[in-house]
């Protein structure tokens, strides 16, 4: 490229700033590869003319699959060859994110041969992202990566790459195996993974606990959030031992708290778990003297999109709890009556967020064969004009006592 075309003035000025930029990123990339040398004049041309100059050509992929590779092009190829190309591969990444620097060596001398050497560590699904190809290095790149242990992710409108949080491996809030559960549904639904059944895009995130690492409640169709049943397990010594050492525990824990359920007399902690909704604020502060109670298992929550069609969605619960040991059969059997509603029912490029927004949850959770619960309503009633008297309340039985007869 002559070195009129390789001034970026535009693309510079994201260089400055205190914070790390892409754009140097691909600067250091374009001294050994060529592909990145033209994506930066590209790019510059894109700020300039203020549109994007890439276009969709049809689809591409490896055979047999119809997900895994976003298809990409220049429609100015003439000024910049080496992206005429310039597809995307999404490679299913492992659970938690965990791996070895040789393998990580590996991954990158693949695609420093067959591609621009540009990577995303990684999308919003969770995948490992290769960025930038040309078609016939596909093949070539998906059978390396096979040979190394890897597979493809999702993309279009399949079941997307399900992600987790580091669950039990590293994080000591963990109701149950995120990882374990995260790896499980990624074998079970390869074909839903590889070949689009689907109207829309489908997304798994697996949380370990209600901080919800991976953002599940506002990213996934189906998320499972971990949770307990019991009671906050409580070290009043050890609660005892913060405020000595300057935590001030009416502040910091007790105001915060959502419902109100905490108190603090200035010696003791008492918390009215019937109230708790399980934010996990108060363990975060105090993480040596409250733990997640011992009935561990997750809450099942669906629907949460991004705004594409009719603004952001969080998930709804679903399932508010489902004991650790029975999550896996509880999902496979949810999920099949889901996919089965959503496919017959569900729109073009209509994610089941949309779908239960357009038919209502009651249509919903009767084609699942679900009962519906008081955590699935996402806010009070809001209609002042229900009125209830006092005769028409029923007493709470007396110790020993049978049960009151119904008015």
């Amino acid at each position: 490229m002559p070195d009129e075309k390789k001034k970026t003035p535009l693309l510079d000025e994201l260089e400055k700033g205190p914070w790390p930029s892409f754009v140097k990123d691909i600067k250091a990339a374009a001294e050994t590869q060529p592909m990145a040398e033209d994506l930066l004049g590209q790019l510059e041309l894109s700020y300039k003319d203020k549109i994007s100059h890439w276009k969709h050509g049809g689809i591409v992929g490896v055979m047999g699959y119809g997900g895994g590779v976003i298809g990409r092009y220049s429609d100015v190829p003439e000024q910049f060859p080496n992206v005429s190309h310039f597809h995307t591969m999404r490679v299913n990444m492992p659970s938690g994110w965990f791996y070895t620097s040789d393998v990580l060596r590996k991954i990158c001398d693949i695609w420093e041969k067959h591609g621009s050497g540009l990577f995303n560590f990684h999308g919003s699904t969770g995948d490992i992202i290769l960025l930038g190809t040309k078609t016939d290095e596909l093949e070539p790149t998906f059978s390396e990566l096979t040979h190394l242990g890897f597979d493809l992710g999702g993309s279009g409108s399949v079941m997307r790459t399900p992600s987790a949080c580091v669950g039990k491996a590293r994080c000591e809030w963990a109701c149950y195996d995120t990882m374990g559960m995260c790896n499980e549904i990624t074998h079970t639904y390869q074909d839903e993974l590889h070949r689009p059944p689907f109207p829309y895009k489908f997304k798994f995130k697996f949380s370990g606990c209600p901080n919800d690492c991976v953002a599940s409640i506002a990213r996934a169709d189906l998320s499972i959030i971990g949770t307990w049943k019991d009671d906050i397990q409580q070290d009043d010594a050890a609660v005892a031992q913060y405020a000595a050492d300057g935590v001030d525990i009416q502040k910091d824990v007790c105001d915060h708290c959502p419902t109100k359920c905490m108190s603090w007399d200035g010696k003791q902690l008492k918390i009215n778990n019937r109230e708790c909704v399980r934010c996990m604020h108060c363990i975060n502060v105090l993480p040596k003297a409250l733990r997640p109670g011992k009935e561990k298992g997750a809450t099942v929550l669906i629907g949460a999109k991004a705004p594409i069609l009719q603004g952001a969605q969080l998930s709804s619960v679903l399932i508010p709890f489902v004991p650790a040991d029975e999550i896996l059969d509880t999902l496979k059997e949810l999920v099949s009556r889901i996919w089965d509603f959503w496919g017959e029912y569900g729109n073009n490029r209509e994610r089941v967020g949309e779908l239960i927004q357009r038919m209502g949850m009651a249509t919903f959770l009767d084609a699942i064969g679900l009962d519906p619960v008081p955590e699935m309503v996402s806010a009070p009633r809001d209609n002042p004009y229900i009125f209830f008297r006092k005769e028409d309340e029923v007493p709470e039985p007396e110790e020993g006592a049978g049960e009151p007869k119904q008015k």
